[in-house]
């Protein structure tokens, strides 16, 4: 039963919401197959005989994101994709992230820039407030593209990331895809660096070099800024075991910034315990919200079952069909209401409790850390 009563559902209905980590919507109209590759994580066609919208997700979008398209809930796929193409890019975009309710979004700009909008043209959009998350790894490799000395590259990549995070509000890692979080955790020497650079621009390619991956985060860390760390559930391109948030403990030992576990699924009580362990650590289950769809509540619950709750933050994690930034936003206030006012119910919590942990993670939480 969802619990839609009384001052909670109010308020959470109304919050203005800080998407502390997020990506921009997509830019190109979107055909069928583009707008199914969208709404999963594998890069993969589905199985013969099968779709991907077969799925939570995809469930999810005909119910809550039709009628902002204003069409029934549960309206079949060929009717909501012509609605899609009637009214076209720009104004779907606008429909949606209006409709979310989120005021502020924290947009992180390393993938497929050229592909979606970014900060600027997100605030456009929606008439609100947005700030830069700058991911590491992608500044990195557009140092190498200038091919420097190795040199030199540990320079040129702290020259340039003082640049980047001059105007940003936090930084991002995607080790858990380059390696995988069970990394040394020392900072390496600049012998170390040298010839990993070394290694890494004479053969070219992405960056996966585990010293240099490394370098990066100690490199971050020294801006002091939020650092960001993707953390269980994304594409194949990782191996899952390998992102399990306790394999960081050596690093979040070492450390003494605010470190973000993003998404976290199926990790999210292991994530939710690190934040309860430690000062600086904090976790959302921003791409598990969507991607469990009916489900979500139930990962939200578990997510408080043991973490702080002001250590614990919302996010959509969206990228591409701007169907995400809204589902997000909608699942999670579902998810809200529905948890929190059961234990109001319940006798176990009290409303005005209710309220202000609402509050605390659907914005108040990010406005704190990163200092908004």
């Amino acid at each position: 039963m969802i619990v839609d009563e009384g001052p909670l559902a109010d308020v959470v209905r109304e919050l203005r919401l800080v998407d502390h980590h997020v990506h921009g919507a997509a830019t190109a109209d979107l055909d069928a197959a583009a707008f199914e590759d969208g709404l999963t994580e594998s890069p993969w066609p589905a199985a013969p005989g099968t779709s991907h919208l077969d799925s939570q997700v995809g469930f999810a979008v005909r119910r809550w994101c039709a009628p902002v398209l204003e069409l029934p809930p549960h309206v079949d796929l060929p009717a909501y994709l012509a609605r899609r193409h009637e009214l076209g890019t720009a104004e779907v975009t606008r429909r949606f992230l209006t409709a979310s309710g989120i005021g502020r979004f924290l947009v992180e700009t390393g993938y497929l820039p050229d592909q979606v909008l970014g900060p600027a043209q997100m605030a456009a959009v929606v008439g609100g407030e947005t700030a830069e998350v700058v991911r590491l790894e992608t500044v990195a490799e557009e140092v190498a593209a200038a091919r420097p000395d190795a040199g030199r590259f540990a320079d040129a990549f702290a020259t340039a990331l003082a640049e980047r995070a001059r105007t940003a509000v936090g930084l991002k890692s995607v080790i858990a895809y380059r390696h995988g979080l069970d990394v040394d955790p020392a900072r390496p020497t600049p012998l170390e660096v040298r010839r990993a650079a070394g290694r890494w621009l004479k053969a070219g390619g992405r960056l996966t070099d585990p010293v240099l991956l490394r370098h990066l985060l100690w490199a971050g860390v020294e801006h002091g800024l939020p650092l960001q760390f993707h953390v269980g559930y994304g594409d194949p391109d990782l191996t899952l075991h390998r992102c399990d948030p306790s394999l960081l403990t050596p690093f979040i030992r070492a450390v003494q910034v605010p470190v973000m576990l993003l998404h976290c699924y199926p990790y999210h009580r292991t994530a939710a315990y690190l934040a309860g362990a430690f000062p600086h650590v904090y976790l959302d289950v921003g791409l598990a919200m969507n991607y469990t769809g009916a489900r979500s509540r139930a990962v939200l619950a578990e997510t408080l079952e043991v973490a702080p709750f002001g250590k614990v933050l919302f996010s959509s994690d969206a990228l591409g069909p701007p169907e995400l930034h809204h589902l997000g936003a909608v699942l999670w206030r579902r998810a809200v209401t529905d948890v929190l006012g059961g234990w109001v119910a319940d006798g176990d919590w009290s409303a005005a409790d209710a309220v202000r942990v609402a509050e605390m993670i659907g914005s108040g939480n990010a406005t704190r850390v990163y200092r908004l």
